[in-house]
């Protein structure tokens, strides 16, 4: 009898004992996202057809690239490669560099995103001398590029499709080049809605499937990425200024942000009582399972004396109601 009890009780013990805790949180489960904006407009005749611009020879990627630097704002550009024989090859640019700010026609500007480089090719005439400032393994250095006739379209790119799940709970996919060039943003600039949650605070708003957010509280979106981050770094009860296209419409929005719900996981009385929720499921125990009851919003069940088990929930058909 004694073993008994304490078998009993140490089963107990490890069973309510302290459980991992996670560190991220679960999924939404109300996420939707429409089979209709799972693939990119298939525009690439259009794309093709347009202006192809100037070539400079340089491929561009985010400096970004630790977890705590992804949650900062971004500082120049990286190098990731550079085209032999290229504008960007005669200037000296390295692979690894990191082009910082750009002097075009007496005005510098600071570069944030990759789109704001293809938005400077397409813009800036061939012949144009762009003065660069590079930051190489930490020294800072000038480069001088002259640009020249593209004779061929750059290649497409895919575009990145992200997700933001704390506090908007909205899915986005850069545009495409068509999509960004005909509102005056670089290729892979702006934010295509393509997926909300059905509790999101901007679906209530007003916003749908395929709005393309151009900017956010002010700024020109370079980069979905840009519009999370807004997201993220927004103050408590803050709103964003959004302005979005909608079938060649533009619309300014305040949009407001939500958190994150919070609910009770777990009760525990050792031996006695046992109450669990997860993923939808609640589970109730007493007595070490002599009695059990779960359930969940389509089913339930319940177990006595670990052996006798009856449960039911929803049939596979309505129930009749008078005309």
């Amino acid at each position: 009898m004694l073993a008994w009890a304490t078998a009993t009780w140490t089963s107990s013990c490890i069973s309510f004992g302290p459980d991992s805790l996670p560190t991220e949180p679960p999924p939404l489960v109300a996420m939707e996202e429409p089979a209709a904006f799972h693939a990119e407009p298939d525009d690439e005749a259009a794309r093709l057809a347009l202006p192809a611009g100037s070539f400079s020879g340089v491929v561009l990627g985010e400096a970004r690239a630790s977890l705590d630097a992804l949650l900062a704002e971004p500082e120049g550009l990286l190098v990731k490669a550079v085209v032999e024989n290229s504008p960007a090859d005669r200037a000296g640019l390295a692979e690894g560099d990191l082009i910082v700010a750009v002097e075009r026609d007496g005005a510098t500007s600071e570069l944030v995103w990759p789109s704001e480089w293809r938005e400077l090719e397409l813009e800036t005439p061939a012949g144009t001398v762009l003065a660069l400032t590079l930051d190489r393994a930490g020294v800072e250095q000038r480069a001088e590029l002259t640009l020249v006739p593209r004779v061929h379209p750059a290649g497409r790119e895919a575009a990145p499709r992200l997700r933001e799940e704390l506090r908007v709970g909205v899915v986005v996919r850069a545009a495409t080049e068509v999509e960004a060039r005909a509102l005056g943003l670089g290729p892979g600039g702006g934010a295509v809605v393509v997926g909300l949650t059905r509790e999101s605070p901007w679906r209530a708003l007003g916003v749908r499937y395929g709005d393309l957010i151009r900017g956010v509280d002010g700024a020109p979106i370079g980069h979905p990425e840009a519009l999370l981050d807004a997201i993220r770094s927004a103050p408590d009860d803050a709103k964003l200024a959004l302005e979005l296209v909608r079938a060649g419409e533009t619309l300014s929005l305040e949009a407001p942000l939500s958190r994150r719900e919070h609910e009770l996981h777990r009760v525990a009385v050792p031996i006695l009582f046992d109450f669990e929720r997860v993923r939808g499921e609640s589970t109730t125990s007493v007595l070490l399972g002599l009695l059990r009851w779960r359930s969940t919003d389509a089913a339930w069940d319940v177990r006595i004396l670990w052996l006798v088990r009856f449960g039911g929930g929803d049939a596979d058909r309505l129930e009749e109601v008078d005309a």
